[in-house]
């Protein structure tokens, strides 16, 4: 199992690893508040200022599977990787615009979850329902794909076990994880976030500087690497192919679209002391866009530097091994694996907010204190846990990369019902509930393909260029409500007012 163990890598990682334990435990008596109840465990008691919040929201989009996949599909099929850098550029215009007025009319009213806001604003329990069941369901292949980044540098330390023994050292540090999260609440992610960024800086601007040196310059990199697309030929290469505008514009919109709609995301922003905090993490985040881009390049830099792996999610962890000291490595592969603890527990946590609000709260037991909440939701975070890492381990790996593809089609499904929300009561619950069902069906009808989900579909058959699935189907869900709406008009009350999406203490 360890006959090949880089023990000075693996000695660094271990040192790092142990770092963020003692702080995710210790994490339960910063900004000390009573772990008791729910807004103080599943969302730090809302004291997150702007510095933090911005550690966290970062920390939480940009995961260790974000390190290990972008420059591993980069490495694989070329430029069409880059799809996720103008995505993450595109939503933070869209978060300094509507997220501070959820942030705004959650705290007015102490909502905790999306699901929360919808009940609140249109009074239907089962539109409620389906955005928790969404968020769930598409949370969960996510947080295994943390477990598969946080695998990758594991095994390129040298750990290859067999059998029972195949994912020890993941499921020893999912343990570890699963109990300072229960311990700590969203505390514990938020304080160890600060570490994981810093990290990831830091490889990240060696990558850039370092590896060009060594390889020649950037103008080498891309030359090696376009000699081996063209040896592949196919669509892969340093620019797109003229087939592949439209999906990469249509996939880079409606990845926007979806990504902030994520529990884990709604954590992060929910868990800010105020609205104004949210807008200037809207402009200081694209740095972690610029760095994605660097990240991104890593895939063309293992061509150059004859990085030759079966797997492309190998591709980063054996560049760093080829062209650094073992030290190093086991510096950025303890980032990455960090890297994979922040997200998993944030998602983890948003997670069990969501089940414990909209559907134990509604549909099981109604009149539950908070006290109760807390603690189930405690509980939900570990078996939240423990489902991802049973996708690990009963699911190829594809199979859970295709799910995780998938949830992005599911999760803009709740935009209408969320993001209109924000600005008008036109839209009946009925009618979004029913475009949200159709829309659910029609995405992943459309993702369905002959060996995995696939990205891109020409629904419409008279187009000349295919689109995103997930931009398509939300476009037909957000007809159906606009057309029903008139037809299905709701009696439920408003528990929101207009002077509630504007928080008193930025505008004064």
């Amino acid at each position: 199992m360890i006959d090949n163990l880089n023990w000075p890598a693996t000695l660094v990682f271990v040192f790092f690893f142990a770092l963020v334990t003692v702080m995710g435990f210790y994490a339960s008596r910063w900004k000390a508040g009573p772990l008791d109840a729910l807004h103080e465990w599943g969302l730090g008691g809302r004291r997150f200022g702007a510095w933090i919040s911005w550690f966290l929201i970062g920390g939480d989009l940009y995961t260790a599977y974000t390190v290990i996949a972008v420059p591993a599909v980069i490495y694989a099929i070329g430029a069409y990787g880059f799809f996720a850098v103008p995505y993450t550029i595109l939503i933070y215009p869209f978060l300094f615009v509507a997220f501070p007025r959820l942030w705004a009319v959650t705290h007015k009213h102490q909502y905790i979850t999306a699901g929360d806001f919808i009940y609140g604003r249109y009074g239907n329990k089962w539109l409620e329902l389906a955005v928790c069941f969404t968020g769930i369901i598409a949370t969960m292949p996510y947080i295994a794909l943390q477990l598969v980044g946080m695998e990758r540098v594991i095994q390129a330390l040298g750990f290859h076990g067999e059998g029972v023994f195949a994912h020890l050292p993941l499921t020893i540090a999912f343990v570890i994880l699963a109990l300072y999260t229960y311990s700590s609440g969203l505390r514990a992610p938020a304080m160890i976030a600060f570490v994981k960024d810093t990290m990831i800086y830091i490889f990240v601007i060696a990558a850039v500087v370092i590896v060009p040196i060594q390889l020649g310059g950037y103008g080498a990199i891309f030359d090696a690497a376009q000699k081996v697309f063209d040896a592949k030929g196919g669509a892969t290469g340093l620019t797109l192919k003229p087939a592949q505008t439209m999906p990469f514009i249509t996939l880079a919109i409606g990845s926007a679209m979806a990504l902030f709609l994520y529990p884990h995301s709604l954590t992060g922003i929910l868990a800010a002391s105020r609205a104004d905090a949210i807008k200037r993490n809207a402009i200081a985040l694209p740095a972690y866009s610029l760095v994605l881009g660097l990240i991104g390049i890593m895939g063309f830099m293992a061509h150059a530097a004859g990085v030759k792996v079966a797997n492309p999610q190998d591709a980063v962890p054996q560049l760093f091994l080829k062209q650094f000291p073992s030290w190093f490595a086991g510096f950025t592969f303890a980032a990455i694996a960090i890297g994979a603890l922040v997200p998993a527990a944030v998602m983890s946590i948003g997670a069990a907010n969501t089940f414990t609000r909209n559907f134990w709260k509604p549909f099981v037991q109604p009149d539950i204190s908070s006290t109760g909440e807390a603690a189930l939701a405690k509980v939900v975070s570990l078996i939240v846990k423990l489902g991802a890492l049973l996708i690990l381990f009963v699911m190829p790996t594809q199979f859970a990369i295709d799910l995780q593809l998938l949830g992005g089609v599911w999760m803009v499904q709740i935009f209408p019902a969320l993001i209109f929300g924000l600005y008008t009561r036109w839209y009946s619950g009925q009618a979004l509930l029913i475009g949200w069902a159709v829309g659910i069906v029609l995405g992943t009808w459309l993702s369905w393909g002959p060996t995995a989900w696939t990205p891109a579909s020409n629904f419409f058959g008279w187009l000349s260029f295919n689109a995103y699935n997930g931009l398509i189907s939300v476009l037909v869900n957000i007809v159906i409500a606009t057309v029903l709406t008139p037809l299905l008009r709701s009696s439920a009350p408003d528990q929101t007012a207009e002077t509630d999406y504007e928080d008193a203490r930025v505008l004064a």
